[in-house]
């Protein structure tokens, strides 16, 4: 699939992301961007080889979702570098729709605190969430 193809679901960037290449691990003030069935992209401070190898966390939902993949591209823009992966496993596969669902919920949730001001926990989000939306996701049904 090329680039100009990709299915990945549109994130803000507000999602925090751990990568670890051997030995360095990143802290959270890297951040998704979207995330699909093939791979995700995520902002980084730091160029990374593409075909190099990744193991990814992203710790917004419990277990943390986690996945081995391998640097498909990296582009600088400006002060930050875009990064795609491309996940190695078909097992990754319900974990990384677990994941758009949570991305889905939690940007929800910043986007009524700042909408209409109520500051909901994870859960309430996603109880709110699942009852308005649950049944357009694609997947769903």
């Amino acid at each position: 699939m090329s680039r100009t193809e990709r299915r990945f679901l549109r994130h803000p960037s507000d999602v925090p992301i751990r990568y670890s290449l051997r030995e360095v691990v990143t802290d959270e003030r890297d951040y998704l961007r979207n995330i699909g069935e093939g791979g995700l992209c995520f902002n980084a401070r730091l160029a990374i080889q593409p075909g190099t190898r990744i193991h990814i966390q992203i710790p917004i939902a419990d277990p943390v979702f986690e996945a081995d993949g391998i640097v498909a591209w990296c582009d600088r823009h400006g002060a930050i570098f875009e990064v795609g992966v491309r996940f190695e496993g078909v097992e990754d596969r319900y974990g990384v729709r677990m994941v758009e669902q949570v991305c889905h919920i939690e940007h929800y949730r910043h986007e009524i605190q700042e909408r209409e001001g109520r500051s909901l926990s994870s859960e309430e989000a996603a109880l709110e969430w699942i009852q308005k939306y649950a049944d357009r996701f694609p997947g769903s049904g």
